[in-house]
């Protein structure tokens, strides 16, 4: 008896199947939420790094503890300058990146 032979999927090909394909509304809530966790996460490594209680950070930027919490878990909530306080405030740098039409947009000072 022959052994069965196993489908495989790229990551992609999966996210296309059972989320949407790129550019859907769907995908791109999703990729949207995705980005927001990954700041959270890299919010709290920062703040770990500082050796900074959520507590601690907060009384720097001006925010409950709780606003720390939520943030770290997903900063969908917060607003561009709540966080661009809260890196502030751990004196870390940020940087963004604009995307137009598969060209990256350069700032010119």
């Amino acid at each position: 008896m022959a052994p069965k032979k196993m489908n495989t999927s790229t990551l992609a090909e999966m996210k296309d199947e059972f989320i949407g394909k790129v550019g859907t509304p769907d995908r791109d809530e999703y990729e949207y939420e995705l980005r927001m966790e990954v700041l959270g996460r890299m919010i709290k490594a920062a703040r770990k790094e500082r050796n900074l209680t959520q507590e601690e950070l907060g009384k720097l930027v001006g925010v409950k503890k709780a606003q720390i919490s939520k943030l770290e878990s997903s900063a969908n909530s917060a607003t561009i300058d709540t966080i661009l306080k809260v890196f502030k405030a751990l004196n870390a740098e940020i940087s963004f990146n604009v995307k137009l039409e598969g060209e990256y947009v350069r700032l010119v000072g």
